[in-house]
């Protein structure tokens, strides 16, 4: 049996080997400059256990906010640095002023000091490290790809826009005739008789089979298959790998056949799970609403000086269900705004005002929609809630749009938290794509995910 000697982790591993060795990188410079220093305010002992916990946990948390386990961001130095300052500075202020769970501020101000050196230097060094010679070598992932010609341009852009490690270095036509010239200059055309001898000269990770036809998988490349199965290389289908890369439904491909990719998630019919959320989603609606009413004099001001109008503003969105609601907003455009009929707001939108572009950044336009949680109307986490008019123009167009009315749409969701603004029917495919992912692997975890990127969203000034 062939054994390929690369070692390819997969991007959860990637993940967990980043949360592992921060915290890892981040104990030991603690323990060294404990040694080496008169450095008492963090000490490893088994009566303070918790101290090291509680550090732990704040490296992670602080850590996926500012994006240190976003792989694109980990792969890029200038990005991963940026990260890193925050991270360190963010989980150095947050250690220091819980005593109860953590030591005793120290007299001695070298004492902070040394503290945070300790975190930053380690992380930093690690981290330059992952980026220069595991990031850039051992992760990348080479694939061959089973597909008709036509397809080959959009199969690749799907998967290597989201994981730039994985590689798509060669394809076998399945229409069965040798396509030299592809669009790809570095993805090599294979014969069908090539295929197993190029599969163990370049390392092939495993192969991908993206044919839409049955009939097209002829005898003699199945035989080639299951040859190549049985001597231990990875066979797997696209829309599994892309649904696991991009971490969204692929609608797009699989057209009417998304009925394959479900049932939903357990969690939706999960009783205790769906009262832990509405509890939930009750106390933050209250906490939401109080810190509201801390904004509302700076929002109430800036409305008189740059939106000149109206301070709220409602508007139909369709629910759970397909039910309307009226869904509640701090008003961020010009009056009569759609006096010539409802469009998608776009980026750099003229319509929205300059004080409107503020609220937006910052999200505090969407804090009257604690109103609508209350009341039940939406949730804190779902799909967006979309306009009658759109729904019936996007349902038009593309299938099984209204799928994502099975459950009630959020202030935020999987798609807000990884995608821009869509101002389009194909940005609102890609949303599709990650709301069907949510509904599908709803959980508990995903929702703290969501929860976390959102403060981030928040805390880089993403908001559209």
């Amino acid at each position: 049996m062939y054994k390929n000697k690369k070692i390819h982790f997969e991007v959860s591993e990637r993940k967990i080997l980043l949360k592992v060795f921060d915290v890892f990188f981040v104990f030991l410079s603690l323990f060294f400059v404990s040694y080496f220093f008169d450095f008492k305010y963090f000490r490893f002992s088994t009566t303070n256990y918790y101290w090291t916990l509680v550090l732990a946990l704040y490296l992670n948390i602080f850590g996926s906010v500012f994006e240190m386990y976003n792989l694109q961001v980990a792969s890029s130095q200038f990005q991963i640095i940026r990260s890193i300052i925050l991270t360190s500075s963010t989980t150095v202020l947050f250690y220091l002023l819980t005593p109860i769970y953590t030591p005793f501020l120290p007299s001695n101000r070298l004492q902070i000091v040394l503290f945070f050196v300790s975190i930053f230097s380690s992380l930093l060094l690690w981290r330059i490290f992952y980026v220069k010679f595991l990031a850039s070598h051992r992760f990348v992932k080479k694939v061959v790809l089973v597909c008709d010609k036509d397809q080959l341009e959009e199969l690749v852009l799907g998967l290597i826009t989201i994981d730039p490690h994985y590689k798509i270095i060669g394809f076998v036509n399945s229409d069965g005739d040798l396509f030299t010239e592809t669009k790809k200059s570095s993805i090599v055309s294979i014969s069908l008789n090539d295929l197993e001898n190029y599969v163990r000269n370049n390392h092939v990770s495993e192969i991908v089979i993206a044919s839409q036809k049955t009939e097209a998988i002829t005898v003699s490349l199945y035989n080639q298959l299951i040859h190549l199965l049985e001597n231990g290389f990875a066979i797997r289908e696209y829309t599994q790998v892309y649904e696991e890369i991009t971490q969204r439904i692929p609608v797009h491909y699989v057209s009417r056949d998304f009925y394959r990719y479900f049932p939903f998630s357990r969690s939706n019919q999960n009783q205790f799970y769906l009262s832990f959320v509405r509890i939930s989603e009750i106390l933050f609606s209250l906490i939401g609403l109080t810190v509201g009413l801390l904004f509302v004099p700076l929002i109430f001001l800036g409305n008189i000086i740059g939106n000149r109008g109206s301070l709220f503003y409602s508007q139909e969105r369709v629910g759970k269900n397909g039910s309307i609601f009226k869904i509640y907003k701090y008003r961020t455009m010009v009056q009569n705004a759609e006096i010539n009929g409802a469009v998608f707001t776009t980026v750099n939108d003229s319509r929205i005002t300059s004080f409107g572009k503020f609220l937006r950044k910052t999200r505090l336009d969407e804090f009257p929609q604690f109103l609508n949680i209350l009341k039940g109307d939406m949730g804190i986490i779902g799909p967006r809630p979309e306009r009658p008019v759109f729904v019936t123009e996007i349902a038009e167009v593309m299938p099984f749009y209204e799928t994502r009315h099975v459950m009630k749409p959020g202030l935020t969701g999987w798609a807000q938290v990884n995608y821009s603004y869509g101002d389009s029917i194909e940005d609102s495919l890609v949303k599709l794509q990650y709301d069907l992912y949510y509904i599908k692997h709803r959980s508990i975890f995903l929702d703290i995910d969501i929860v976390i990127k959102t403060f981030s969203t928040v805390l880089f000034y993403r908001g559209q």
